[in-house]
């Protein structure tokens, strides 16, 4: 800068500022042990579905990492490695919960076994009878084809009788018994019963013979069928009204019997009519009918308790209804006495403190 003066112009010096220094980014230093946080979710990066390998979930209850020497072992492993070592629990069914299916099981393959049987009896054939029983061939009144058929149903019937009586048994062993066993169960026994007696009783066991007219080769009358049905519905009834209210109406000895003669009877007479000679005047028919005339009464009579103890929990219902909400008793009318009989009474009683008084 140039300045005027009186001696002459002389330089005067600028003043100027230091230079910027260039601020240098300085070291990030790490603060001290308790002063550091832990990153918080936000600073997390969230994978989903993502599964660590390296430390497994506290709440793992197979996880390993707690104990003794694995972190020190596993900490050279490779992910892989350990994937292998750790490997995810898996749902199985235990023992003893498979075993509570098997009667559930059985008891529908019995539903399923009760309609092959109604279906193959459905598909029996007849022809007529001759007049001299010697002449009837083995098959009695029906044709070839039906005894494959009839044998088969008998097979049939016989494995679904064997599989009631062996889930009830594992039900009770295991106590397995459920809602739905005690609900199909008697299902299936009254499709298989009812049905087998029901078709046995139908047109395809009837035959035409000579000198005897139209006959139920089977012996089964159409009534039979129907009285079973009736004491099958009625007893039904019955316990479903009463086991209700929590009264117990399992099966007696009659209603055992009545079980067992039925799945006796009904594949002996099938056997009967496919190999036996089941025409009029005949041993064979005579078994028939003996069967059936026995069966229809046995199963008539194990009604009997049914109706028993459902008439004498009636009567205790009623009492009890009686007593809790009848007529109240009643009481003696009081008589109000009458002035005389008033002033006697306070005589006698002044009386008789005279006297103790003396």
């Amino acid at each position: 800068m140039i300045s005027s003066t009186a001696s002459g112009p002389r330089f005067v010096p600028v003043r100027r500022s230091p230079p910027r220094k260039r601020e240098t980014p300085t070291p990030a230093r790490k603060a001290p042990r308790s002063q550091r946080r832990r990153p918080r979710d936000k600073d997390r990066t969230i994978v989903p579905n993502a599964v660590s390998v390296h430390q497994p979930s506290p709440r793992d209850p197979h996880s390993q990492t707690d104990k003794p020497g694995f972190r020190d072992y596993h900490r050279a492993m490779k992910p892989h490695e350990m994937m292998r070592i750790q490997p995810r629990p898996v749902a199985t069914l235990q023992p003893q919960s498979r075993k509570l299916h098997i009667p559930n099981l059985l008891t529908l393959s019995r539903v399923v076994l009760a309609i092959v049987f109604v279906a193959l009896l459905g598909s029996v054939t007849t022809r007529a009878l001759k007049a001299d029983p010697t002449g009837v061939d083995r098959l009695g009144d029906l044709s070839h084809a039906s005894t494959a058929v009839l044998v088969t149903a008998a097979a049939i019937f016989i494995i679904a009788a064997l599989t009631d009586a062996l889930d009830g048994h594992l039900a009770r062993k295991w106590k397995a018994v459920s809602k739905l066993g005690r609900i199909m169960d008697p299902f299936a026994d009254k499709v298989l019963v009812l049905g087998g007696f029901i078709m046995l009783a139908g047109p395809g066991f009837t035959s035409v013979a000579e000198g005897v007219g139209r006959m139920q080769v089977s012996g089964i009358a159409g009534w039979m069928a129907v009285a079973m049905v009736a004491r099958e519905l009625l007893v039904t009834s019955i316990r479903g009204v009463y086991e209700g209210e929590g009264v117990d109406f399992s099966a007696g000895v009659t209603g055992k019997a009545k079980m067992v003669l039925q799945s006796v009877a009904v594949p002996l007479i099938l056997l009967i009519v496919a190999f036996g000679n089941p025409g009029p005047d005949t041993h064979m028919r005579t078994l028939v009918v003996a069967l059936a005339w026995a069966t229809t009464f046995v199963t008539i009579f194990s009604a009997l308790p049914y109706i028993g103890r459902a008439v004498q929990h009636s009567i205790e219902q009623q009492r009890k209804l009686i007593q809790a909400f009848g007529p109240a008793k009643t009481r003696k009318p009081t008589v109000t006495p009458s002035p005389k009989e008033k002033a006697k009474t306070r005589e006698r009683a002044r009386g008789g403190q005279g006297g103790k008084r003396k």
